[in-house]
């Protein structure tokens, strides 16, 4: 059996932290920021935490076991 493949875009956009959870880039952060308060984009920089339904998924596109 040849080896599993790593999801080249989800290498790109998650991370796995020290406990095991993933990490991920919060939305709406790119463009049309004028409209966006200070306090809105200062929350934006921080990094999410991928949700606990979701979290399975996308550590077997990144072939980890979880």
């Amino acid at each position: 059996m040849p080896k599993m493949k790593t999801h080249s875009g989800a290498k790109k956009r998650f991370k796995i932290s020290a406990t095991g959870k993933v990490k991920r880039r919060k939305a709406y952060t790119s463009h049309i920021l004028t409209k966006k308060s200070k306090k809105r984009k200062r929350k934006l920089r921080h990094e999410g935490i991928v949700h606990k339904t979701n979290e399975n998924l996308i550590k077997r596109l990144l072939c980890i076991g979880g």
